[in-house]
């Protein structure tokens, strides 16, 4: 099995590139089989290479490596042999109108109520014909001849689907400067590079039928298509790249972990429940392309937002340590992690709290003469998970407080937070000294 993912590097990958990436991988490791990255960048005008090493890291950042690489631009000579070859198959015609004089055509056939589908009036030029509009300066782009039968497919997410070649119109495939259209590449490409499932967007349907005819025409096998509804965002507007949809280069720099995201697209459209998981091996065991439904999904940041924190609640400390350390938190171990981790929604979150237990903060007053107490009862060391308790039930003898009017004062001075992880975990490791320095300079 072979599967590909083939972006062009005309903008930065969306969520909506990102989750057919995803599938792609996962659909590919779940059978043993390898994932292609092919870079269409046959347009040069629009493709550049900052966009493409921002596609490569994207995809790394995700996490999903590649088993082959290939780039279209460097494989124009296969193109142009395939071309060859349907022309003398009689399969690829040379067609000389202009792009006003298609348009023109188009619009007199919508206005009589027909498809607007090309007429073929290119097919009944004879040799003189051609020559003396090549001599006028006119360069033919060439068109592919379909075949006016039933084209029929069974879809993996879709299930059968037909078409009749009567009712497509022949797509052109090289220009009339001798550039290929997707159409063209992409089959040579899939058929040369051994590609044997195609998982893209729905809006290629009808390129699949054109597909399979030119596969045929080139004597090869098709493989199995899944086409899945298209991600919208949370309006139901469609993403591009050229607007910056919601790009993974701008959820990298939010701080959204690359696995709540992965968890979040693997599942979205499925009727399986949003969990988050802590690896991609996890996810792989749970695909299944089968699961994917034909309604279309919308990407909720809110709901990605929600497991990106779950995800944090349950990363142990050896997975985030390399990252604390690169952060320069000294000092950031894993009671610490196991302490605060309920609490972050970003990962970045975990600098406050390494200020409140390991460096200085500005300490929240509210009743000092309350805090000046509070100093005198602290208990001494060492500390463990009951001081908080016996340290607050001595406050509350000793004062009369309880509730919010007991503890709330005591988090502000000692966090500078109105919330945040239990203080019985947290005040062990803030540490007795560094606790009455803040309860003084409150009090």
């Amino acid at each position: 099995m072979k599967v590909r993912f083939a972006p062009s590097p005309t903008g930065r990958l969306h969520v909506g590139n990102a989750r057919i990436a995803l599938l792609n991988w996962l659909w590919a490791r779940k059978a043993g089989g390898r994932f292609l990255l092919r870079l269409d960048d046959t347009d040069a005008e629009r493709s550049t290479a900052a966009f493409a090493a921002g596609i490569e890291a994207d995809l790394a950042w995700l996490g999903l490596g590649w088993d082959e690489f290939a780039r279209q631009s460097g494989r124009h000579e296969h193109y142009a042999a395939a071309a060859e070859r349907l022309k003398a198959a009689g399969r690829l015609y040379p067609c000389y109108e202009t792009a006003e004089e298609l348009e023109l055509k188009r619009r007199l056939q919508l206005k009589s109520g027909r498809p607007p589908l090309y007429d073929r009036e290119a097919l009944g030029l004879d040799a003189a014909a051609r020559a003396e509009l090549e001599a006028q300066g006119r360069r033919p782009h060439w068109r592919f001849r379909l075949e006016h039968g039933p084209i029929e497919w069974h879809d993996a997410v879709r299930g059968l689907q037909r078409f009749e070649g009567d009712k497509l119109s022949d797509p052109v495939l090289l220009r009339a400067d001798g550039r290929p259209l997707y159409t063209l590449s992409s089959v040579v490409d899939d058929l040369e590079l051994g590609v044997t499932h195609v998982l893209r967007g729905e809006d290629h349907v009808a390129n699949t039928a054109v597909q399979l005819q030119i596969l045929e025409a080139l004597g090869g096998a098709a493989p199995i298509f899944a086409h899945l509804p298209l991600l919208t965002d949370e309006k139901g507007q469609g993403l591009s790249k050229r607007l910056g949809s919601l790009s993974l280069e701008s959820l990298r720099e939010e701080g959204l972990e690359p696995l709540a995201l992965a968890s979040y697209l693997a599942r979205l459209g499925t009727p399986d429940p949003l969990e988050p998981r802590q690896s991609l091996e996890a996810l792989v065991e749970g695909f299944d392309v089968g699961r994917f439904g034909r309604a279309t999904p919308k990407y909720d940041p809110v709901e990605l937002a929600h497991l990106n924190a779950r995800l944090l609640h349950g990363m142990a400390y050896e997975s985030v340590r390399p990252w604390l350390e690169a952060q320069g938190l000294a000092g950031f171990d894993e009671a610490l992690w196991l302490a605060v981790r309920g609490n972050l929604a970003r990962r970045g979150e975990a600098a406050l709290w390494h200020r409140v237990a390991r460096g200085a903060i500005r300490p929240l007053v509210e009743e000092p003469d309350y805090l000046a107490e509070a100093a005198r009862l602290l208990p001494p060391e060492p500390w463990g998970g009951e001081t908080w308790r016996a340290w607050t039930e001595a406050l509350k003898q000793a004062t009369g407080r309880k509730g919010k009017a007991l503890f709330l004062p005591l988090r502000l001075a000692l966090t500078g937070q109105p919330h945040g992880p239990e203080m019985s975990e947290l005040l062990p490791l803030i540490g007795r000294e560094r606790a009455l320095e803040r309860l003084r300079a409150a009090g």
